[in-house]
């Protein structure tokens, strides 16, 4: 049995996936260089896990160590990235590095030592752009592309590389637009993962920066539906390979940030103070996910709702903190 790659392993839904395969018996490599936080804590935690764990820390930039690991595994998980638009903004040029050459080299790597291998790749529903104009309530993968920020370019062109890597040379890829993502082990910054930057914050008395009206409205998606979706598309790769698939919680778990913190009061049973400051670029006023075709081609629709998973998430974070 080969193992199984998952690249940013140690970080939110690498560890997540990380402990179901395990679980599962699954022979698994981590790759991750543990720059975000929260992934020292997530790998300690994970080396507590019984099962077959391979750990290597090393950077998705270092192409020569990235062909090493490529070698003799079954499937990748590629997860590593910089997640936040606003370090984009900050520091463009190593976004690119990260997102776009850091995938290039992946692809490469897979292309030339492991071209059986399967390849998820973790994209964005970033990739869109803004979608001010557009009178759709739910986004589907036929949406024309409109890269807004530099995170948004680097990931968008890792998005259609996997695409093309596919087309062109034949390996079995699938692309994931991802759309906030939330659920345990997640270690949420004011930068990104605001789901459970909201409820952290909420139980630790802070209070939120809200960029914006608080207004805009997101699909949610508990990260045990992520790892299905990821199953259930390589079980079907004859159908899933070379296709792109918009995955997040859909038109029943959107909800307006205003409204999710109301949930946490509640939950919480108290209070969540918050403040609004300006509007941050490439930020989507609405995004919903239309996740019909997830469900045509492999059977996949979300199953959590989103009051029990921020029942889970809030339990995970009071033994966390």
């Amino acid at each position: 049995m080969k193992k199984i790659l998952i690249t940013g392993g140690a970080g939110f839904i690498g560890t997540n996936l990380a402990a179901y395969l395990l679980k599962k018996g699954k022979r698994v490599r981590i790759f991750d260089n543990l720059s975000r936080e929260g992934t020292k804590e997530n790998l300690k935690w994970l080396k507590t896990l019984k099962g077959n764990l391979e750990v290597i820390i090393a950077d998705i930039r270092d192409d020569k160590k990235v062909r090493e690991v490529v070698k003799n595994v079954d499937v990748i998980y590629h997860l590593a990235a910089q997640v936040a638009v606003t370090s984009s903004v900050t520091d463009p040029k190593e976004d690119f590095e990260i997102n776009a050459l850091g995938t290039l080299n992946l692809l490469e790597a897979m292309r030339k030592f492991s071209p059986e291998s399967i390849l998820i790749f973790a994209s964005t529903n970033k990739v869109y752009g803004e979608l001010y104009k557009n009178s759709k309530f739910a986004v589907a993968e036929d949406q024309i592309l409109d890269f807004y920020s530099p995170y948004g370019c680097s990931k968008g062109a890792a998005d259609q590389y996997v695409r093309d890597y596919s087309r062109i040379y034949g390996l079995k890829t699938i692309v994931f637009r991802q759309s906030c993502i939330y659920g345990l082990h997640q270690f949420g910054t004011i930068e990104q993962g605001w789901v459970a930057h909201f409820a952290i914050s909420g139980l630790k008395g802070r209070s939120i920066t809200i960029y914006g009206d608080g207004k805009q409205v997101r699909d949610v998606l508990d990260i045990d539906d992520l790892i299905k979706a990821f199953q259930l598309s390589l079980k079907n790769i004859a159908r899933t390979k070379g296709e792109i698939y918009n995955i997040g919680g859909g038109r029943e778990n959107s909800i307006s940030l205003l409204k999710l913190i109301a949930k946490l009061e509640k939950l919480i049973g108290k209070k969540i103070p918050y403040a609004f400051a300006n509007w941050r670029p490439g930020d989507q006023k609405i995004y919903i996910s239309d996740i019909k075709k997830a469900k045509k081609d492999f059977g996949w629709s979300p199953k959590i709702k989103v009051d029990e998973g921020l029942k889970r998430l809030l339990n995970w974070i009071k033994g966390a903190l």
